[in-house]
């Protein structure tokens, strides 16, 4: 127990209280209101997309080539996939377009894997600048997000050009790729904030997301047909409502749907975009909300 010094006042926890609200003192660190936290992430804009843009930039810098991995990694996970599913288990038989099908998918499905992937790493990767500043803990996980975005944009003129050599050529439908990317970024961002304070808080989890990462592609149709899948009885009903609401499937089959076509609106669930569009405002918010619910307990302990 401290002894009081001489001529110095004493106060009860309560009164300190009292009188730091009374001279309009705050602590150190505490989380605002939700309004004023958007706000304050609002002010950061510029500050979120330069670190996202120098992120991107610094990610192949110590690699000969560069850049040119942005591209040439999704463009070698496809050939991978392509040889074992594709020929060797021949989940190309009954999928019109195959090339096209497989390499959008492994496109769009690489976008939300990177997205969580960098969420794991948003605080702990940053810990430094965490301690150091004072800012919106959430700049961080959107600002990886937003680099995953800017990452998928440059990969796109890749896949542009595979559908072009495999006899896909532009057409209006094309233009619902937009849209398909926009919910798809505003769920990855949510999700990703939610993986960044859990993470924060166990970093464990970071170990374990691969392997849950591993499953949630094999279960989102991206080498083979979910449609030939849920075909007949083989599926249990509950496995085909998860599968067919799936959100990673969901944004993978809206991309199709754009861009290829032979995939027509037959083997586009009509829930599709429905869903999609839940799946991105509740994973948006609810991520969101989440994260900031911890503001002041990041980068402490």
């Amino acid at each position: 127990m401290s002894t009081p010094t001489p001529g110095v006042p004493t106060y009860a926890p309560g009164e300190l209280a009292a009188l730091a609200a009374r001279h309009g003192l705050k602590v150190s660190g505490a989380r605002p209101s939700l309004p004023a936290y958007v706000g304050q992430l609002w002010g950061r804009r510029h500050f979120i997309t330069a670190f996202a843009t120098a992120k991107l930039t610094a990610q192949y810098s110590q690699a000969k080539l560069g850049q040119i991995w942005q591209i040439m990694t999704p463009l070698l996970n496809a050939a991978v996939y392509y040889f074992i599913f594709g020929i060797l288990l021949n989940t190309r038989h009954g999928v019109e377009d195959f090339v096209p099908f497989l390499v959008t998918g492994v496109f769009i499905w690489t976008f939300t894997s990177s997205s969580i992937t960098a969420g794991t790493r948003a605080i702990s990767g940053n810990i430094g600048l965490v301690r150091a500043l004072h800012f919106p803990r959430a700049s961080l996980p959107v600002a990886l997000a937003l680099q995953q975005l800017q990452q998928l944009l440059f990969s796109l003129g890749a896949l542009t050009l595979i559908l072009l050599v495999f006899g896909q050529y532009p057409r209006p439908s094309w233009l619902l790729a937009v849209p398909a990317l926009a919910l798809q970024a505003l769920f990855n961002t949510g999700v990703s904030m939610a993986v960044a304070r859990l993470t924060a808080k166990t970093p464990d989890i970071a170990q374990l997301m691969p392997f849950l990462l591993r499953t949630w592609m094999y279960a989102s149709g991206v080498m083979w047909s979910l449609e030939q899948l849920l075909a007949g009885d083989r599926v249990p009903h509950a496995v085909m409502v998860a599968l067919e609401y799936n959100p990673a499937a969901l944004y993978i089959n809206l991309m199709r749907f754009a861009l290829i076509d032979s995939y027509g609106a037959g083997q586009l669930p009509p829930h599709a975009w429905a869903a999609a569009a839940g799946w991105a405002l509740l994973c948006g918010v609810a991520g969101f909300v989440y994260f900031w619910k911890a503001e002041e307990t990041y980068g402490r302990g």
